[in-house]
C-alpha cells in the first residue's frame, strides 16, 4: 500500500508504462484522490463538488503522473539521454465549472513520446466527442482516461437529450481498450478501514487497517487481506476479515478494550 501522494504516483507510473509495453496506449487511472501533503490512504470528502476534487487532487495527481511516465512510440529500445529529462507539461480546462482538464505532456526526445490524459471526466455526451478526437490525434502514443466518473457502461442511464449516448460510450470507450492498469481504492467493510490496490499486471491486493498498540505513534498496521481477480465486493473482503483473528471483534469492540 502506498503512503504518500509521491508513492502512489510512482506506483501508478510502473503500471502505466508496463501497460504501455504490452500494446496498451489506451488507459485508466484511478487514484484514491487526496492533496500533496496527504497519506495516501487519506479519506476525503469534497464539499465543494468536482471543481474542488481537482484542484486539490485531481490536477495535481495527474500533472506527477506525467511528468513521471516515459512512453516512447517508437525507439523504445534505443538509449536516449533526453527520455531522463522532465516533459514540459501543460493542463487546459475542458468545462471549468465540471473540474475537468486535459494534461498534455510534451517529451523531451519527441513528439511521438507526448503522452496526454483528460482528467475527471463526466458521462456527459461532449465527453465522448472529446475522447474520441484526442484518441484519433494521439495514434499510437499513450492517451489516459484518469479517474473518470463512470464506472462502467451502466454509468449512461437512458437520457431524453442524448439518447444514444450509451451506445456512442461503448464505440469510443469500452470497444477501444481503456482497461483500468492502476487503481487505488480506500473504503470502509464492516467498520474497518481498508484499501484495494490494482497494479498492471497483478492482480487485486487487498488490505486493512488495524490499530497498532504497541506503537500508536507510528499508525495503524498493514494487514494483507488477500487478492483477487476482479474488483474486490463488500462480501468478498468481509469474508476475508472474518477469516483474520486480528478483525474477530469489531472495532468497537476492540477500542472499549481500552
Amino acid at each position: 500500500v502506498p503512503n504518500t501522494f509521491d508513492d502512489m504516483v510512482r506506483q501508478a507510473a510502473r503500471s502505466v508504462e508496463r501497460a504501455f509495453a504490452d500494446g496498451k496506449t489506451r488507459q485508466t487511472v484511478r487514484f484514491n484522490l487526496i492533496a500533496e501533503d496527504q497519506s495516501a490512504v487519506e479519506e476525503n470528502e469534497w464539499p465543494g463538488g468536482s471543481k474542488q476534487m481537482y484542484r486539490e487532487a485531481g490536477g495535481p495527481l495527474t500533472t506527477a503522473l506525467l511528468r513521471e511516465v516515459r512512453a516512447p512510440s517508437k525507439y523504445a529500445d534505443e538509449a536516449n539521454p533526453q527520455r531522463n529529462l522532465a516533459p514540459t507539461l501543460r493542463a487546459q480546462d475542458i468545462w471549468d465549472f465540471d473540474g475537468s482538464a486535459l494534461h498534455t505532456a510534451e517529451a523531451k526526445e519527441g513528439a511521438y513520446a507526448d503522452i496526454q490524459a483528460l482528467c475527471m471526466a463526466n458521462t456527459d455526451k461532449k465527453y465522448l466527442k472529446d475522447i474520441q478526437e484526442i484518441s484519433d490525434a494521439m495514434g499510437p502514443r499513450l492517451f489516459l482516461l484518469v479517474n473518470p466518473f463512470w464506472r462502467n457502461l451502466d454509468s449512461w442511464g437512458f437520457n431524453l437529450l442524448a439518447p444514444k449516448a450509451k451506445e456512442l460510450a461503448q464505440k469510443v470507450i469500452f470497444d477501444q481498450g481503456y482497461d483500468e492498469t492502476y487503481v487505488a481504492m480506500v473504503f470502509s467493510v464492516r467498520g474497518e478501514k481498508c484499501a484495494a490496490i490494482k497494479a498492471y499486471p497483478y492482480d487485486w491486493q487487498i488490505f486493512a487497517f488495524l490499530e497498532n498498540d504497541t506503537y500508536p505513534n507510528m499508525g495503524d498496521l498493514t494487514i494483507r487481506l488477500g487478492s483477487s481477480k476482479t474488483e474486490p465486493t463488500s462480501a468478498l473482503v468481509t469474508e476475508m476479515l472474518n477469516a483474520r483473528p486480528e478483525f474477530q471483534q469489531t472495532k468497537t469492540m476492540r477500542q472499549m478494550k481500552f
